[in-house]
């Protein structure tokens, strides 16, 4: 499935969670204060870098991890640089998406706002983070000194994921984002070594499928 299906979306939270404190912030924090300064954090910046890891699980398979570094550039942009499997990538220069295999040999390409695959859930981090626009039944409950946000999209027979849930540090940070597929697959996504505002170069967001590669549009 393909990227921009997990733009996460979230249309009355706000107004939802302001109903809930929770003291492992700091005392009478507010909820939806957190989720603003979450909004604050993503949206105010320009580029960001931060290593992942990514567990997938689906019905009947094998489940696998892989590793890797994430680049993102506003508007439109972003590069999953794969270091386990070594050479997968997954690139958008901000109107193209391409998908590179090297162990298949193969690229695909497509454009970002027709993408469907579930590899691509910080897509909403090169576009405008907006808690109150998208979605639309939530769960929240705090996980130590952590508060996971849980939803479900507003349009549940349109989107190509059911459920979403993410973990917000106490400095706004998301630290894990769970995506759960309509085919009833989970993608398991862990962030660290955080980089805001580094200098990148545009060939980061380019991609030239190498010689004898099959190319696929």
């Amino acid at each position: 499935m393909a990227a921009g299906g997990v733009i996460v979306c979230v249309k009355g939270l706000l107004a939802l969670v302001s109903l809930f404190a929770f003291s492992a912030f700091g005392a009478d924090v507010d909820l939806a204060r957190v989720l603003k300064a979450v909004e604050t954090r993503y949206n105010t910046v320009k580029t960001l870098e931060m290593d992942f890891e990514l567990t997938y699980i689906a019905p009947n398979k094998a489940s696998r991890t892989e590793t890797g570094r994430l680049y993102l550039r506003k508007p439109g942009r972003m590069r999953w640089e794969y270091l386990k499997p070594d050479g997968k990538l997954y690139i958008s220069d901000g109107t193209d998406y391409w998908y590179y295999s090297p162990l298949s040999n193969r690229a695909e390409k497509m454009k970002l706002k027709e993408a469907t695959d579930l590899q691509a859930p910080m897509a909403f981090l090169i576009g405008k983070l907006d808690f109150q626009r998208d979605f639309g039944k939530f769960i929240v409950k705090p996980e130590g000194a952590l508060v996971r946000i849980t939803a479900e999209p507003r349009n549940l027979e349109k989107a190509p994921y059911r459920e979403v849930s993410f973990l917000a540090t106490p400095d706004a940070r998301i630290e894990q984002l769970i995506v759960r597929g309509q085919d009833a697959s989970t993608m398991d996504f862990r962030f660290r070594n955080e980089s805001r505002n580094p200098a990148q170069k545009d060939s980061l967001y380019k991609f030239t499928p190498p010689p004898g590669v099959e190319v696929v549009q």
